[in-house]
């Protein structure tokens, strides 16, 4: 398997179902997961409704797709993005797809290039039924790459590192389920003595919930997330002999 700095990955973009702000910011997120070789919008370039899009094509070099509507209550960009995936797939130049749409339209797709062996990334909005979510093995929502660091509050939570909190975000509340997702991974990870690497805890949540993302609760990292929930769980680092890191692990209260 390739490093994931190495995955060739094809972005695909419904445009009649995702806006066009922050579409730089939606490219670097793509960019932490491979190499975007091939990227493609698909839309009906002689409405009014994604105009907005025109003069970001250019700046990011995406290859605009024209397809027609042919009949009204019909979406035909659907269509066209399918076959095109579809055709990419079997071509092999790629090893994953980034499907940008906020329409389960999209479920089955995704479920049979994951069937395929491809990795598949999900972006858009908070809308996105949750069928389209989990056929995924990662779904990013559009919100959270509206906030870059830059404006992000000063607001901490006390005794916590770089646990910054977004003021998009914050109303968003860890419940009893996510805990108890949490609780439940670190479980199923955990040595004789209960510890969990946490790094293996976040990727196996990732699994179970293929939207987790600790910017969805304010956080940009895991670390401070867990941090903050020290009702619940016990945080310990501990050093690397002969290297400058620090290996995160976590137990349950």
């Amino acid at each position: 398997m390739k490093d994931n700095k190495e995955l060739k990955l094809a972005v695909l973009i419904d445009a009649d179902n995702i806006p066009y702000s922050n579409v730089r910011g939606m490219l670097n997120e793509i960019a932490k997961f491979g190499i975007p070789t091939i990227k493609r919008i698909y839309g009906d370039w002689t409405k009014p409704t994604v105009s907005g899009w025109k003069s970001s094509l250019l700046e990011n070099a995406i290859t605009p797709v024209q397809q027609y509507s042919y009949t009204t209550g019909k979406n035909a960009t659907d269509s066209a993005m399918i076959i095109d995936a579809m055709d990419i797939l079997h071509s092999e130049k790629v090893d994953g797809f980034c499907l940008v749409s906020s329409d389960s339209d999209f479920t089955r797709l995704a479920t049979r290039l994951r069937e395929s062996g491809m990795l598949v990334i999900g972006i858009g909005e908070k809308k996105t039924p949750n069928p389209f979510i989990v056929a995924c093995d990662k779904f990013i929502y559009l919100e959270i790459l509206k906030i870059g660091e830059s404006d992000l509050s000063s607001k901490k939570v006390p005794g916590t590192e770089n646990a910054t909190l977004s003021p998009v975000m914050e109303n968003e509340t860890i419940d009893k389920k996510m805990i108890d997702l949490l609780r439940t991974t670190v479980d199923d990870l955990a040595d004789d003595t209960g510890w969990a690497f946490l790094a293996e805890v976040g990727g196996l949540i990732m699994k179970k919930k293929p939207d987790f993302d600790p910017r969805n609760y304010g956080f940009l990292k895991l670390t401070p997330l867990m941090k903050s929930l020290d009702k619940y769980f016990i945080i310990e680092e501990r050093e690397v002999e002969n290297k400058r890191i620090k290996h995160i692990y976590v137990k349950n209260k």
